[in-house]
């Protein structure tokens, strides 16, 4: 087929960035591609094996695969597009206190648009979840280790450097639900807990 005969579609630029992460309504020309194609985008990504997720009422849409129960005969046999990521306890443990600032955000912030934690609050709280190990120097530089692996997954990103705060993202909602936050967490401190009784031993 010769380059002449492909004809431009508007979702186009719109199916390229859900292939790339999450599209939210902080993107409004790519928001407003989503909410204009979505019969054509869900036709697209169907034949790719993904199903296209639109929350208009959390302003965010993202891809996903199929569970094995939706998947229609022959699409098991697909190669997949996305491979589950497999974060470390600490990346979990993060997720779980920048997911809690999120929450709190969602149910008492009315005047800021975006969730915007300092990094200062973020490494109290992480002290206090991690082994007992290490002064407050190396916590902070493996704290923001942390944050720059999460910021690659598209689930925060700097706010600023001076002071340094960080916008937790709605793509870190998409992947943990409030439903799960809770039951998440207290596996962690079990984790946690049985980590520092071996250290004591």
């Amino acid at each position: 087929m010769s380059t002449d005969e492909l004809v431009f579609r508007d979702w186009n630029a719109a199916a390229v960035w859900l292939l790339k992460g999450v599209v939210d309504t902080s993107d409004a020309r790519t928001w407003g591609l989503v909410l204009s194609n979505i019969s054509q985008l869900e036709t697209f990504f169907l034949q790719l094996g993904l199903l296209l997720v639109v929350d208009e009422a959390e302003g965010l849409a993202y891809l996903r695969q199929f569970t094995p129960e939706e998947a229609p005969g022959g699409y098991d046999a697909m190669p997949k597009l996305f491979h589950s990521t497999r974060l470390s306890y600490a990346q979990t443990m993060l997720c779980v206190l920048l997911r809690e600032e999120y929450r709190r955000f969602e149910d008492g912030d009315t005047i800021n648009e975006k969730c915007v934690v300092p990094a200062a609050t973020l490494l109290a709280q992480w002290k206090a979840l991690m082994p007992p190990e290490g002064d407050d120097v190396k916590l902070a530089r493996q704290m923001t280790a942390t944050l720059r692996r999460l910021e690659e997954l598209g689930f925060v990103r700097e706010f600023s450097k001076k002071p340094r705060t960080w916008e937790v993202r709605r793509a870190l909602k998409a992947r943990l639900p409030a439903a799960d936050l809770e039951h998440l967490k207290n596996q962690l401190l079990a984790v946690l807990k049985q980590r520092t009784e071996q250290a004591s031993q």
